[in-house]
């Protein structure tokens, strides 16, 4: 199976380097990369198209924005989200594409590792990603609730993508991912693999504070999954 691989970058010509050159390196080989430039101001596109990117633009500010401009352009049967800083392991693509041999599996996600993260709170986060994240994933799907996906470190079938009317643009980032899962459990397994790790940066825990962001994460995962 083909896979779509995209990536919403908003002026990061200080990450999108290095997160191309930990995409190329997959060892699975049936794959498109797309850098959505999302009204960027700096290097970011010219970057991404000299490392073999195809870059597409979307001035409409917003992560869903970004993703939904991409899938449109997207040629592949899955479609694989990364966020402008993250490092996936060169198994990556193999292994999240192994379960969707399962006809029933519409999207597959994993954790992810803040890998500059305090080691405190990196082996915390992760912990606490497998574990009660996973569960918190079979629990949801048993009771019709929804699912639990991490939006940069997740693949997804994208004849079933299409068929939920693709991302929704009317969440810009947070809860973007809950909507998400939601929706795609409604049409099959969503399956949260523990082994399926993608690093990605702290940044924006150490800028707007762990505790503040967890808060702020949990408040729109609740929203989502009680609303209609």
């Amino acid at each position: 199976m083909k896979v779509s691989i995209i990536i919403p970058a908003f002026n990061e010509e200080s990450s999108i380097m290095e997160t191309l050159e930990a995409v190329f390196k997959q060892d699975y080989s049936d794959f498109e990369v797309i850098v959505v430039d999302n009204n960027c101001t700096d290097k970011t596109a010219e970057i991404a198209k000299n490392m073999g990117a195809t870059v597409v633009y979307e001035m409409r500010k917003g992560t869903q924005w970004a993703r939904e401009c991409g899938r449109k352009v997207a040629t592949g049967e899955i479609i694989a989200n990364l966020d402008a800083d993250c490092l996936p392991t060169p198994d990556w693509l193999e292994r999240g594409i192994k379960h969707f041999i399962n006809k029933k599996v519409v999207a597959v996600g994993g954790p992810y590792d803040y890998y500059d993260g305090r080691w405190t709170f990196r082996i915390f986060s992760l912990l606490f990603q497998k574990y009660i994240y996973s569960l918190f994933n079979f629990l949801m799907q048993k009771l019709d609730k929804g699912a639990v996906l991490i939006g940069g470190n997740v693949l997804l079938r994208a004849e079933t993508l299409s068929k939920i009317g693709g991302y929704n643009t009317d969440i810009t980032f947070y809860g973007d991912d809950t909507d998400t899962a939601k929706r795609m459990s409604k049409e099959g397994l969503v399956v949260f693999d523990t082994k399926l790790i993608v690093k990605t940066s702290a940044r924006r825990l150490k800028s707007q504070g762990s505790f503040k962001i967890s808060i702020i994460y949990i408040y729109h995962f609740f929203k989502v999954i009680l609303s209609r």
